[in-house]
């Protein structure tokens, strides 16, 4: 379906939009790719990777309005990937996190309706499910925002829907890639805030797939979670150091014992389908859609009232040899 189509990605030059881009290149031919993010630097790197004649480099911020709508002009899908991410950075600078990433939402939303952009999917978190931490309490307004984007359209035939996951392994800033780091240092001791401390694991590639294959899902007003598994940061950190000693820290400010990917009080509106699930939005549209069936036929049925999908409580849990094999390039 992405053949011959317009595809936008904000923050475009991060983990997700790199490996997005790998994918894409290898497996569809798009007109476009275009990388809209603020870091020429990266941009320029990006560039030195990607010489496909699709590819677009757009500098640009998603707090500009009017840049954003420029750059969506003749675009027919977007992946949202932009946003400020570091849990103590928001707390520290909870205005400028507010400002990418609800005001980001916004005008990412409003651009995509100007131009009457066809679909345009949002990634969320887990930290977005019952936040603590102003990170996951933007993004939980960013995911409201583009649930009920779809309120909007008019007559257009723009869908937004949001993708939520967990903890990408490997990722910039995570535990893997800061473990690894300590472990190539000489650490004597691998720092662990809490014993009981569970997460859940993605990786980058998995969650490409997935926002792709939620393209061709969407109806408008999902939020698809991937059914993934989970595993204790203890054993973490022992698969990767198995001869050093763990040092118990304590739970840092914003940070939770298990991540939530659908709450409990949403569990009236959670679907269940073979390999994730879906949370349907709490407003009606004025397009009708039928959740329990999705545009590629696959049925979902309701969850039990009171169920809560969380890092803790997961029937998956992954192996030291299944976790060494999904972190392998990083460590």
């Amino acid at each position: 379906m992405f053949n011959d189509k317009n595809i936008l990605i904000t923050g475009g030059t991060g983990s997700f939009g790199k490996k997005y881009t790998d994918v894409i290149l290898s497996k569809y031919k798009p007109n476009k790719i275009i990388i809209y993010s603020r870091d020429e630097l990266k941009q320029f790197e990006m560039q030195q990777r990607y010489n496909d004649p699709c590819m677009r480099y757009f500098i640009g911020d998603v707090r500009d309005a009017e840049r954003m709508k420029e750059a969506m002009d003749g675009v027919d899908y977007v992946i949202h990937a932009a946003a400020l991410k570091q849990v103590p950075a928001a707390e520290y600078n909870p205005m400028e996190c507010i400002k990418t990433n609800v005001s980001g939402a916004e005008n990412v939303i409003k651009a995509a309706l100007a131009n009457e952009v066809e679909k345009v999917i949002a990634l969320s978190t887990d930290k977005a499910a019952n936040p603590i931490n102003l990170y996951g309490a933007t993004k939980l307004a960013s995911d409201k925002l583009f649930v009920a984007a779809n309120n909007m359209v008019g007559q257009r035939k723009t869908r937004f829907s949001v993708v939520r996951y967990g903890n990408v392994v490997g990722s910039r800033g995570s535990v893997v890639p800061f473990f690894a780091k300590l472990i190539k240092e000489g650490a004597k001791e691998l720092p662990i805030t809490h014993q009981d401390m569970t997460r859940f694991m993605i990786t980058l590639e998995q969650g490409v797939n997935f926002v792709l294959k939620n393209f061709e899902r969407m109806q408008g007003g999902e939020i698809f979670v991937p059914k993934i598994p989970s595993m204790k940061m203890t054993e973490l950190a022992k698969a990767m150091a198995p001869d050093l000693p763990q040092k118990i820290i304590g739970i840092r400010p914003g940070e939770k014992l298990h991540e939530i990917m659908c709450p409990a009080d949403d569990s009236h509106l959670t679907l269940e389908f073979e390999d994730h699930y879906v949370i349907q939005p709490t407003i009606q549209f004025a397009h009708k859609a039928d959740f329990t069936v999705n545009r590629l036929g696959e049925k979902g049925k309701p969850v039990e009232l009171g169920f809560e999908y969380n890092s803790g409580n997961n029937t998956r849990w992954l192996t030291h040899e299944q976790f060494l094999d999904m972190a392998r390039e990083f460590i």
